[in-house]
């Protein structure tokens, strides 16, 4: 400060030594990324000691008054130092000092920046005042100021007012018009200054064109962005991600290499915006590309650089590649975090999420709503749903309780979680919703297969004014499919053509399916006809749909589809091998595993795996299924195992099933629910209750327990198995009892065991818990009153069947109405009915009334039910057999003879009585006349002629007549 005060120093040199110290300080400032809190010579320093010098040197007027536009123009610089530009310009206002358009302009800016509209609004009168209003720079940044603070009425009126319609207040005007959402406005301006002859600078251009694509109107702002001299990085940025966000990738791509044969450099901005459009395409060889462009320019490491390569990375499928950039980011903030957070949930590795989480929560991260959004996502899987709620209960205790995306993920991870329940709590509980909180909703109730709600909560969102979108159509549609209900799906279609969806992919794939589910698949190819584009997707619903009825037509678009050029998913294939199932189209589905081989579709797919599976067993070629399943190299896969084990219970390979189910239990994997009910169906089937036993203890301490359709599995195989009491005590343990599979379960197992009033009472239970019937509830009711002979009930049971519930019988209904009939004697009642039938009575119904028969000695009725029952089983054995006993055992030999010798002459076998016990593990079967095929049967032999001679020693009689007396 000596220099300042040395009274012998000239007027000059201390002009000049003050004036390059407070350049030297403004060049410094510019230099800084951060201004420190502290400094020896502060901001506030610096305007005390130029206001003294402008008071002491007043002469000096353009001198003093450059220096001060110098540290204006310093301290506008830096968003943390504009509080001084408007302190040192009221500084500058209150010195002999009078402020020139560049310190009005500097200060305006500052203001703008600030959103300071009532210093802004000071200054413009002080601008007034001073005769600098109509000063083109200040104009302009008068207009730039009320523009910016939202006073677009005064920006437009001082612009109005403005003769000369100069490039700077134009420019400053459609700017303000784009960021307040206004592009039409800064469109028509942008005509009128050209009408005037005004040549806009790239900025205006670039403006414009930033106009143009808030209005969708991407065509012209290419048109307009190839009319550009020489284009800066700025101008190129905008097209490239305005591209990229508009889901135009390639032609982003093709921007950026235009822009690099420019030999214009690119920026992070340019970087981010590209490699957004390359995980969009998921072109991983150019992200390669872009990537060592990124680290010759340093940028690799950069924070929106990098997050935006672990999203290409992650979205090309290459987690490690993802993850080695993220371990590179030196200085992680959230948006690189969020990003790999992203990338794993996406990918659907929920183990990677939770991970990361806990290391975030180590490492201090504050989540945002990004974060807890992705997070959430991954918890949906039924493994973290607790860790959902855990993290739920951290969310209400935070801001964030009230935050929309995150109140959407919470809707969205019980939803898919199948907590319904927890769902329509959390949904009901948001005071904001918009169209991602009622599709998450609709989806899940459609997911749960819970449609009358789906169908409750899209009509209710409606009423609530809220558009639906391509999502919430496609879920509803998908409804209409899965219940069949054509009539809702018009109008539905309707509704979607009103919205203009009814082209849209997503939603014009959902008509297809929903037109082929409820086999109107006319319509549905209509539909694909009329669609401006065809996807993977729409070509499956409509392939899937033919697949049911015309395998060649489906085949034909799989060809149309290859040329098209789209490639065949998992689904297309899987829809083609699920139309190729029995021993006609096998040979097809042959020819279509290999094309799934060809392709490498099959590796690692439990999709295609299961429905080869399936198709195989099938067609009963067992072999073929199970050569198929040691080639699988994901023999840990459950879905595999039980598409096993279903397939051979279904072959009637019960043994086998059981022998795969310890298979696999020794392969240290767990069953889930298909799994159980297939493998107790096995044991139901075998009357293994031990086995049945056995599962059901691993199915107690897995929790499966609480599933209603294993444990109505449960019900049946204990009720098939004789133990009625255990059968009991796993239905009444049930909890929940929604669906009409474990009532029927129930009713079926006391019927079959002779306990009809224990059935007639679960029935009446059932009603009152309003479970409507199905047709399976009243074939076990009938079948309960045939074996108590109760003649009265089963015809008012039949009546309730079909006029009260409005089910049509099967000719099992009547079968069972016959036999209910005819086992009590009432075979004329039989015989009618019979003859009454809509339909044409099937082999049950007249077995059913040759038994009665016999029992009852109707000779004639038997003779005819036997005709008929021969007719429709030529090589059965059974109706020969019953009506030549029937014939024995009314005296007439002559009858019954010539029964037996038809049966020789057609060579019809009898198959022989056949019994089976368990012992240990092993279910060993006793088929009558045969002593040789049993390993043991020398055993056996000894130990029956053993028992024989026994019963025939009178002693030994003798011996057990005394016992029980004495007993």
């Amino acid at each position: 400060m000596d220099v300042y005060g040395a009274a012998s120093t000239s007027t000059t040199t201390i002009l000049f030594l003050f004036r390059s110290k407070v350049l030297r300080y403004c060049s410094w400032l510019r230099r800084q990324p951060n201004h420190p809190p502290s400094s020896s010579f502060s901001p506030s320093t610096a305007i005390k000691l130029l206001l003294a010098h402008s008071i002491v040197l007043t002469p000096h007027h353009s001198f003093l008054l450059s220096s001060w536009n110098s540290l204006l123009s310093a301290f506008s610089a830096h968003s943390s130092l504009l509080p001084f530009v408007l302190l040192s310009f009221s500084s500058l206002a209150t010195s002999p000092l009078r402020p020139d358009e560049f310190s009005f302009a500097i200060s305006l800016s500052a203001s703008a920046k600030l959103n300071h509209l009532l210093f802004g609004t000071l200054l413009h009168s002080s601008l007034f005042k001073s005769g600098f209003h109509s000063s083109r720079f200040c104009q302009a940044s008068l207009i730039h100021m009320y523009a910016k603070c939202g006073s677009l009425s005064l920006a437009r009126s001082i612009f109005d007012h403005h003769h000369h319609l100069d490039t700077v207040s134009c420019t400053a005007l459609i700017s303000a018009y784009v960021r307040a959402g206004f592009p039409t406005h800064a469109l028509q301006l942008f005509d009128k200054m050209l009408k005037a002859g005004s040549f806009p600078d790239q900025v205006a251009l670039v403006t414009v064109i930033n106009a143009y694509i808030h209005l969708g109107m991407l065509h012209h702002a290419c048109r307009l962005f190839q009319h550009m001299p020489s284009p800066n990085v700025v101008a190129w940025n905008v097209m490239i991600s305005a591209h990229a966000k508009t889901g135009h990738f390639s032609d982003a791509l093709a921007f950026f290499r235009q822009m690099t044969k420019s030999g214009v450099k690119s920026s992070r901005s340019t970087l981010g915006s590209v490699l957004s459009a390359i995980a969009g395409l998921a072109a991983l060889d150019d992200g390669l590309l872009v990537h060592a462009h990124a680290i010759k320019q340093g940028f690799d490491s950069n924070i929106y650089v990098g997050s935006s390569l672990i999203n290409m990375y992650g979205k090309c499928q290459m987690l490690d590649a993802a993850k080695r950039v993220f371990d590179a980011i030196s200085h992680k903030n959230r948006v690189v975090w969020n990003a790999m957070l992203g990338v794993y949930a996406h990918g659907g590795y929920f183990n990677n999420v939770m991970e990361l989480f806990f290391t975030m929560t180590r490492c201090g991260i504050d989540l945002d709503e990004f974060a807890y959004t992705s997070i959430l996502s991954s918890c949906a899987c039924s493994r973290y749903i607790e860790i959902g709620r855990q993290l739920h209960s951290a969310i209400i205790k935070t801001r964030f309780a009230i935050n929309l995306f995150v109140n959407n993920a919470l809707v969205d991870m019980y939803a898919k979680a199948g907590a319904l329940k927890e769902a329509r709590r959390q949904f009901e509980l948001m005071k904001n919703r918009d169209n991602v909180s009622w599709n998450a909703i609709i989806v899940g109730y459609v997911k749960e297969e819970e449609e009358r709600d789906a169908f409750n909560m899209f009509q209710r969102m409606i009423l609530h004014g809220v558009v639906p979108d391509e999502v919430s159509m496609a879920s509803i549609l998908s409804a209409c499919g899965s219940v069949k209900v054509l009539e809702t799906g018009l109008q539905f279609h309707c509704l979607s053509v009103k919205l203009g969806l009814e082209t849209n992919l997503f939603a014009g794939s959902s008509l297809i399916d929903m037109y082929s589910k409820c086999g109107a698949i006319e319509d549905a190819r209509e539909i694909y006809s009329s669609m401006p584009e065809w996807s993977v997707v729409s070509m499956n619903a409509l392939i899937a749909g033919y697949a049911l009825n015309d395998t060649k037509e489906a085949i034909n678009l799989l060809h149309e589809m290859q040329v098209l050029g789209l490639k065949p998913s998992e689904i297309t294939f899987a829809s083609l091998i699920d139309a190729c199932k029995g021993s006609p189209k096998v040979i097809l589905g042959m020819q279509i595993h290999c094309a799934v081989l060809k392709r490498g579709l099959l590796h690692g797919s439990e999709f295609l795996g299961t429905s080869l599976l399936v198709m195989y067993m099938d067609s009963e070629r067992i072999a073929d299924a199970n050569i198929l399943f040691s080639e699988f190299s994901n023999l840990k896969s459950t879905v595999l195992w039980t598409a096993l084990i279903s397939g051979h219970a279904q072959n009637d390979c019960s043994d086998e099933a059981l022998n795969l189910y310890r298979e696999m239990r020794d392969n240290n994997i767990l069953p889930d629910q298909a799994t159980f009910v297939t493998v107790l169906r096995a044991c139901a089937l075998l009357s293994s209750l031990q086995d049945g036993k056995a599962i059901h203890a691993l199915i107690f301490h897995t929790s499966f327990d609480l599933d209603e359709l294993t444990s109505s599995a449960l019900v049946d195989m204990y009720a098939k198995c004789g133990d009625v009491k255990s059968a009991v005590q796993v239905f009444e343990e049930l909890g929940i009892k929604k669906t009409v599979i474990s009532w029927n379960s129930m009713i079926v197992g006391f019927a079959k065991n002779g306990y009809a009033e224990s059935a007639l009472k679960v029935f009446d239970e059932m009603t009152q818990s309003r479970i409507k019937p199905d047709d399976v509830t009243f074939l076990g009711m009938l079948t309960a009153c045939s074996h108590a002979g109760w003649v009265f009930e089963g015809r008012r049971i039949f009546d309730v069947m079909v006029n009260c519930y409005g089910i049509e019988p099967r000719v099992d209904h009547y079968a069972c109405m016959v036999d209910l009939f005819g086992r009590w004697g009432f075979l004329k009642e039989a015989e009618e009915l019979i003859d009454k039938l809509d339909v044409e009575p099937n082999a049950m119904v007249w077995s059913n009334l040759l038994g009665a028969c016999r029992i009852h000695g109707d000779d004639k009725r038997g003779q005819r039910a036997a005709k008929n029952l021969i007719e429709l089983e030529p090589q059965n054995s059974s109706p020969y057999v019953l009506l030549s006993n029937m014939y024995a055992s009314t005296g007439h030999w002559d009858e019954a003879k010539s029964l037996r010798r038809a049966m020789i002459q057609k060579d019809i076998q009898k198959m022989p009585g056949c019994s089976w016990i368990a012992v240990g593990q092993k279910t060993t079967s006793f088929v009558a006349g045969d002593n040789t095929s049993h390993p043991n049967s020398d055993e056996i032999s000894q130990a029956l002629k053993h028992l024989t001679a026994l019963m025939k020693d009178n002693r030994f009689q003798e011996d057990r007549i005394s016992q029980v007396d004495q007993t």
